[in-house]
């Protein structure tokens, strides 16, 4: 029976240069349509992982395979449009254009994934209108904020902005990073709710990387990478 894995990792090995072992990790996988609440202390590596995940960096060694494609074996070129075409992205600080307007954070995704863009078009008949209906989705229904700067919106909208820039276009993989850090627990979990929604709807799996335990029980998973990680080292440049 074929794996209905999304991610695998196997003997996944990482270290920055005449820095001693900042990953080593045996085995790990994210099932297809999966919620996985991954707790990342500062210095556990989360950063580095998930910029493996997204092929930004390259094992030393071990295997990393995202949708059955083992991303050591593409260039650097080719790790980048894999990971467009197939992953979302929500950041800590949102990573919003200030200058740009909501709609057009939203379906930036779409500018560079051709994938994406016809995903959306085939889904709701244009990249707009996949903007709008997310957005709506996420609670961001008035018309006239498509076209108010980023910089003008609270952070409970960014986040939502952020989320629905994620889910366009259907990616397989969306992956959050402290996403909702800034937001109290009656917030976090309302938002939370919201996107496991999107993503049920969508088909995506969720990595959702916090240091936040209280979340986890929201999860169909929760794993410590501290614990998955056999690496003991002091925290790395990069590391938050």
């Amino acid at each position: 029976m074929a794996s209905t894995a999304l991610i695998e990792l196997r003997d996944l090995h990482f270290a920055w240069p005449r820095q001693p072992a900042l990953l080593d990790i045996p085995a790990f996988e994210l099932q297809a349509g999966e919620t996985l609440f991954l707790k990342g202390p500062s210095g556990s590596g989360k950063t580095t992982l998930l910029g493996l995940l997204g092929g930004v960096q390259k094992p030393v060694s071990g295997s990393i395979q995202v949708l059955g494609q083992e991303l050591g074996e593409l260039s650097q070129g080719r790790r980048d449009r894999f990971r467009v075409d197939h992953t979302g992205y929500i950041f800590q600080q949102f990573n919003l254009l200030p200058f740009l307007s909501v709609r057009e954070n939203v379906e930036l995704p779409c500018h560079f994934s051709r994938l994406r863009a016809d995903k959306a078009r085939q889904r709701y008949g244009s990249i707009d209108e996949a903007a709008a209906a997310l957005l709506a989705h996420l609670g961001l229904s008035d018309p006239a904020l498509l076209e108010r700067r980023a910089d003008t919106l609270s952070i409970g909208q960014q986040q939502r902005v952020a989320a629905a820039r994620a889910l366009i276009g259907q990616p397989e993989l969306v992956i959050a990073d402290e996403p909702t850090s800034a937001l109290d627990h009656d917030a976090r979990e309302a938002f939370i709710r919201l996107l496991f929604a999107e993503c049920s709807d969508a088909g995506s799996s969720l990595l959702f990387v916090s240091h936040d335990q209280s979340l986890a029980p929201l999860f169909d998973r929760s794993l410590s990478l501290a614990e998955l990680n056999r690496a003991v080292r002091p925290a790395a440049p990069g590391e938050v």
